[in-house]
């Protein structure tokens, strides 16, 4: 096999390291693959196929790349994210957020998420999403992804047809729908964009505000409020700091807590934990099942979100079920469709 090696050179806290680009002659036939999204996951797999030798193109919605690291102020018409027809805003990022994990824990196994002393970065461990979203842009930049992006470009339909080619269907701002054909598909579309609600008896005659995490930016809105808080992950824990900073009291009902954690909250004036809700009512009162009650003015429900692949035509081979996506061979391959469909960042759930 013949093998031409080149190597690229990129400064780390003044320290080069050399990443080695492989140009071998592939042992296989080299495959036209589209990827879905150019997130993390997208902008990954998108290099991998290339070192393979594949042709890739990666199909990204927004007008950057980075996917769920794209900050944006902008939120959806619908609060709840119910409205079928609201305009759909792909971030779910708040203005505050900074990752949950150090940069250590964050990065490609061969491209470290390093600190850099410069202008306009954030050299914490725990950066915020800015940082995130500057590192996936070293990335492309770095190992030349981002000529691969189609940017402002929409997949509408994806499906598999006569001889195992898949129909990619697009669309953009310059342009009508566009079908093109492809080898195999790989979606890396996310899932923190459609929001999953709770069942909670007596909501549809409760007075007060609602909002999914998903269009959380700022706590402002909640200033003097007294807020209802769903959840108990990270997203809600970051929240409920957030909107104490403002609002007058906030509740946090969640799932799973010991009897003797429940009340105030230490080193907080404002903060109470709850069990789950029990129900709500016309007066305003949301009941918890631990039986306390408050008369509150805005539920925030920090409660998930639903894996959703509206493009996406498998003829249920691959199906969301209970919000689960399967079957999966190790969460990316579906037995009867691989290795011409996959999938990456599905992070746990699968149909087993």
């Amino acid at each position: 096999m013949n093998e031409h090696v080149h190597t690229v050179s990129i400064q780390f806290d003044s320290k080069p390291m050399k990443f080695i680009m492989s140009t071998a002659t592939p042992l296989l036939t080299p495959r036209h693959v589209a990827v879905i999204g150019a997130g993390a996951g997208g902008l990954v797999a998108a290099r991998e196929l290339r070192r393979e030798g594949h042709q890739v193109v990666v199909f990204e919605r927004g007008e950057e790349l980075g996917g769920s690291w794209v900050y944006t102020s902008e939120v959806e018409s619908d609060p709840l994210g119910l409205d079928p027809n609201r305009k759909l805003i792909h971030s779910s990022l708040y203005n505050s957020l900074r990752t949950n994990l150090p940069r250590e824990s964050m990065g490609f196994r061969d491209y470290p998420f390093r600190r850099k002393e410069e202008k306009g970065r954030d050299s914490r461990r725990f950066p915020s999403h800015g940082e995130v979203l500057m590192y996936l842009k070293d990335f492309a930049a770095d190992f030349e992804i981002s000529d691969l992006v189609r940017l402002k470009t929409e997949v509408v339909f994806a499906g598999v047809g006569e001889g195992g080619k898949w129909t990619v269907r697009s669309r953009s701002v310059e342009r009508e729908c566009v079908d093109e054909i492809y080898d195999a598909v790989v979606v890396c579309n996310g899932h923190y964009f459609q929001p999953r609600l709770p069942n909670i008896p007596g909501i549809n005659a409760w007075p007060g505000k609602q909002m999914h995490s998903h269009n959380y930016r700022t706590p402002e809105p909640f200033q003097d409020q007294v807020v209802v808080l769903i959840g108990g992950a990270a997203s809600a824990v970051d929240i409920s700091r957030d909107v104490a900073t403002v609002a007058k009291e906030v509740h946090i009902a969640a799932r799973s807590v010991e009897e003797d954690k429940l009340g105030k909250l230490p080193g907080h004036d404002n903060m109470w934990l709850h069990s789950m809700i029990d129900s709500v009512h016309e007066d305003g009162a949301v009941v918890f099942k631990d039986g306390n009650a408050v008369i509150a003015d805005f539920i925030v429900h920090c409660t998930g979100y639903k894996y959703d692949f509206p493009f996406l035509e498998t003829n249920s081979v691959v199906t969301v079920d209970d919000n689960r996506v399967g079957p999966l061979y190790k969460h990316v391959f579906p037995p009867a469709l691989a290795p011409w469909l996959s999938f990456v960042g599905l992070p746990w759930k699968k149909r087993r």
